[in-house]
C-alpha cells in the first residue's frame, strides 16, 4: 500500500527518524534551556551590580542661570552618551536617573548613573551650572510619602 503513495512512505520514514531522534532532542532542548537560564541568571547579576554601585551628581544653577536652546540640546546629547559611557552594562543597568527633592523649601536636582559613567555625568551641562558629586549608597528605592488625611476624609 505505501508502494502506491510514496507521500505516505516518506511521511512514515520521517517519523521513524525522529522516533529514533528523541531522546537527542529532548537532550538538546534541555541543553538550550539550560544556556538560556545561566545567560539569563548572569545579566540579572550584572543588572544588580550596576544598579547597586551608582553615582550621583547635584546640579546647582546660579541665580543668573538661564540656558539657551543651543545649551538645553547639548545638555540631552550628554545625558544620552551615558548609555555609552557605560559600556558592558546592561540596558537596565545603564540609564540615567533626574531625580528632583525638595529641602527646606530649595528644590535639588539630581542625576544619577552608573559608576563607569561618572566622568559623563560629572561634566557640567551648562555654562552658569555647578556639578557636586555624591556616591550613592547601594539600591535607592523610591518611596512616596502619602499626605495625611484629615478628620473626615476618605
Amino acid at each position: 500500500m505505501t508502494d502506491e503513495l510514496p507521500a505516505v512512505q516518506r511521511l512514515l520514514d520521517a517519523a521513524h527518524e525522529i522516533a529514533q531522534a528523541a531522546p537527542y532532542l529532548a537532550a538538546l532542548v534541555m541543553a538550550i534551556g539550560i544556556a538560556w537560564i545561566a545567560v539569563t541568571i548572569r545579566r540579572a547579576r550584572r543588572v544588580h551590580a550596576a544598579l547597586a554601585d551608582r553615582v550621583t551628581v547635584e546640579v546647582v544653577p546660579t541665580s543668573t542661570f538661564d540656558p539657551g536652546e543651543g545649551e538645553i540640546g547639548r545638555w540631552a546629547h550628554q545625558l544620552g552618551r551615558v548609555r555609552q559611557a557605560a559600556a558592558g552594562v546592561p540596558a537596565r543597568g545603564s540609564a540615567a536617573r533626574l531625580r528632583y527633592r525638595v529641602e527646606a523649601g530649595k528644590m535639588h536636582c539630581f542625576i544619577e548613573g552608573p559608576a563607569q559613567a561618572a566622568a559623563v555625568l560629572a561634566m557640567p551641562g551648562f555654562a552658569e551650572v555647578e556639578i557636586r558629586a555624591h556616591r550613592s549608597q547601594g539600591i535607592q528605592p523610591v518611596t512616596f510619602v502619602l499626605p495625611a488625611q484629615g478628620k473626615g476624609e476618605k
